[in-house]
């Protein structure tokens, strides 16, 4: 089968690889359908080392289950399923409270050791705790919305709800990734009175206003802190979302979350330190967050996507097979898209 393999910064390659199979008895194989490139993925596209055996790359998938193990019990073969950029067993301490991505059996897509979702064909373990299955056919007009449950639906609800985000708040939003237009549509889901997006790149823009964003700041740094609190009279946002991960970006977040305010952040730190820790620390800040246990999450959304009352799947600008792989990340990469599509 082939698959996306990374070797290094910037080389990314489809490669033939050995096919997806069982090898425990809990495991599933599922044929990829539809996947996608992750904002994630561009860090090690900018700064992975050189490696020679590569890293199978990919979290995000749908598909078709091909085969099932002789312990798997919710799934058979034919089942449309989405899933999770985590997989668990679903049974553990940590998933029977909702938190699937610190199962104690659990584990990331891809690597050295087991398939990546930018692939033909998927070994899923923990098939029953990690698979969800879809009830429309692989065709459906809502597919690209019900592939973002896979994560960045998710990961924007779960930012939304570790900011305590809830109805007469004010939210802020930094970062106009994918994720961060999917924490607009967490935030005017869950009741939010105004959402303040901080971004600054038009069509991004005008997606987080038809998603819910009431408000823009286009500025960076002292300037962006400086407008979210005029925005707020002073005060600051009840709700922060921080969607990108970088030092700069946490900075800007707690700057702008007003005393007994909430950070909820999503992006793959970057910096081992939470700047501004002494002022977060006096007015009694919290930020939460993390890698978003999405597996917790699919079957929340999936009615609201499915009757489209939100519509996630707009973040997808970009559709390509497996063969325009390595110019999607390059787009991505590039800001020329903001998420990119790979249909099988």
């Amino acid at each position: 089968m082939r698959a996306t393999v990374m070797y290094g910064a910037k080389d990314v390659r489809v490669e033939t690889v050995p096919d997806a199979r069982l090898v425990e008895s809990t495991d599933a194989v599922v044929v990829v359908t539809r996947a996608c490139i992750c904002g994630s993925d561009l860090w090690p596209y900018n700064a992975m080392p050189r490696s020679e055996a590569g890293n199978r790359m990919g979290h995000e998938f749908i598909g078709i289950v091909d085969a099932v193990g002789s312990d798997v019990r919710t799934l058979k073969k034919g089942d449309l399923v989405v899933a999770p950029f985590a997989w668990s067993d679903g049974t553990c301490e940590f998933c029977r409270n909702g938190l699937q991505t610190s199962c104690l059996h659990g584990g990331w897509w891809g690597g050295t050791e087991l398939d990546g979702g930018q692939g033909e064909a998927v070994r899923v373990p923990q098939a029953d705790g990690t698979l969800v299955v879809l009830p429309v056919g692989p065709d459906h007009a809502l597919m690209a919305s019900l592939l973002t449950l896979s994560d960045v639906m998710g990961t924007g609800h779960h930012a939304a709800l570790a900011a305590r985000v809830a109805p007469g708040k004010i939210v802020a939003v930094v970062g106009d990734g994918a994720v961060g237009l999917c924490g607009v549509i967490a935030a005017r889901r869950l009741g939010a009175e105004r959402i303040i997006m901080l971004g600054r790149h038009a069509a991004r823009i005008a997606l987080a206003r038809d998603f819910g964003a009431t408000d823009v700041v286009s500025e960076r740094g002292d300037a962006a802190i400086a407008r979210v609190r005029e925005l707020t009279g002073g005060l600051g946002a009840h709700s922060v979302l921080e969607c990108v991960g970088l030092g700069e970006a946490m900075l800007t977040a707690v700057s702008v979350t007003r005393p007994g305010g909430a950070v909820g952040r999503v992006g793959v730190p970057q910096e081992n330190a939470i700047p501004n820790a002494k002022p977060t620390f006096y007015d009694n800040i919290t930020i939460a967050g993390g890698p978003a246990p999405v597996r917790a999450y699919i079957e929340q959304l999936l009615p609201d996507v499915l009757d489209g009352r939100i519509e996630p799947g707009r973040v997808f600008d970009r559709v390509t097979n497996i063969d325009g792989v390595p110019d999607g990340y390059r787009a991505m990469n590039q800001r020329e898209s903001i998420k990119v599509m790979i249909e099988f």
